[in-house]
């Protein structure tokens, strides 16, 4: 039998100092022996401090190692950096806001050791609120095997949550570095390009929800009428955009594809990038440019549902949006 693979655990932080102890106890106490480098993104909040305590007089069966960015860079450019410094062949992302049950790191890297084509893993995750209260157990978890077939047909572009990610470290130093806010998405395309994704049923986390998550923040509805929906759409539709775009460098960028994985590859780079284009249509275009986009939506599997709901808002005024 081959050696398993190495692990790095990576944890990353920015403006987590109220969580961030509760995130690295959680990955001391991992079952897997592993790299860990704890990351902050120059948060300047201390957090760098609390860390250092909690570390104090560590001496249990994991390398450890303290950083920070030199500047702040957004969480796609800090994975890269990452990813270049790390030694394990899987990378397992943690959040300094969630909290990692002790068999997380083992479990995620048995998937990966075990099946040479699963490029990624996640897992289900506990909803907690900001004090750590559950809000939602086993929640947020996907089908055991995920490929490309089954992100254009389950539409509603369907990604494994990034708080719960392992995957090949080769899925960033392999292919173009990762432009842009939001990561999970490319990472998901990514892996469903050069194999597929896996996700396992159990909760393997703890995923606290507050005001400051990425998501929550892409997603935002805490601005009432129509100025919030158009903070929202164009949030959105720049995220796509950015997916878009990393599918496409790593279509020109990987040769030894079979002709079925770049075609496919081609058309989840179209839908998300056609999914942004209704969204700015709706925005900013007369009603009667609507129309091209909508229509090629209709025509595009993944995207006939949406797009046949969005065909409603011709009869609408923008304020009712």
């Amino acid at each position: 039998m081959p050696p398993p693979p190495s692990v790095t655990l990576l944890v990353i932080a920015w403006r987590m100092r109220a969580t961030i102890a509760e995130a690295v106890r959680g990955a001391l106490a991992q079952t897997l022996p592993c790299e860990i480098i704890i990351s902050d993104d120059s948060s300047g909040d201390g957090s760098l401090d609390v860390v250092r305590e909690v570390l104090d007089g560590y001496s249990g069966p994991h390398r450890v190692r303290l950083r920070s960015t030199a500047q702040n860079v957004g969480l796609c450019e800090h994975l890269n950096q990452l990813a270049d410094e790390a030694t394990g062949e899987i990378l397992v992302c943690a959040s300094g806001d969630d909290v990692a049950y002790p068999q997380r790191v083992e479990k995620l890297a048995a998937v990966l050791a075990s099946d040479p084509a699963v490029q990624l893993v996640g897992s289900a995750v506990d909803d907690v609120d900001a004090a750590g209260n559950l809000i939602a157990a086993n929640v947020r978890g996907l089908p055991a095997r995920i490929d490309q077939r089954w992100l254009l047909h389950r539409g509603k572009l369907a990604s494994v949550l990034g708080a719960s990610l392992a995957f090949r470290r080769s899925l960033v130093t392999g292919l173009p570095p990762l432009v842009g806010r939001v990561e999970d998405n490319m990472l998901t395309l990514r892996a469903a390009l050069l194999g597929s994704c896996a996700c396992v049923p159990e909760a393997l986390l703890a995923y606290r929800r507050h005001d400051n998550n990425l998501g929550d923040w892409v997603f935002d509805r805490r601005t009432a009428g129509y100025a919030g929906f158009e903070q929202r759409q164009r949030r959105v539709l720049a995220m796509y955009r950015e997916i878009a775009a990393d599918q496409e460098r790593c279509l020109a960028a990987v040769r030894e594809l079979s002709p079925e994985r770049r075609a496919l590859g081609a058309e989840l780079a179209r839908l998300y990038r056609l999914e942004a284009d209704m969204r700015e249509a709706i925005l900013d275009r007369p009603r009667r440019h609507w129309i091209a986009p909508l229509w090629r939506g209709l025509t595009q599997r993944g995207l006939r549902r949406k797009s046949a709901e969005r065909a409603l808002k011709l009869l609408l005024p923008r304020r009712w949006f």
